[in-house]
């Protein structure tokens, strides 16, 4: 995922960071890592469906995180 700037990735890196550190799933195992702009994710599990559970809540939680900058940002 491409974000608009440096500060923003790093914003939403480090609000979303604890959750892919702390995710309970035993299924899947899920990284984060921040590129300049770019949040890169890494998913690793053993089927589709945890798969599709942890893309899911990497979403829901980078998307959380974006729209709470940009409210206090306003």
């Amino acid at each position: 995922m491409d974000l608009e700037s440096e500060k923003v990735a790093k914003i939403v890196f480090d609000s979303v960071l604890l959750e892919f550190d702390s995710s309970p799933d035993y299924r899947s195992k899920m990284n984060i890592t921040l590129n300049n702009t770019e949040l890169i994710i890494n998913i690793k599990s053993e089927d589709a469906t945890s798969f599709r559970a942890s893309i899911n809540s990497a979403i829901k939680w980078i998307s959380l995180a974006i729209d709470i900058n940009d409210l206090v940002e306003e």
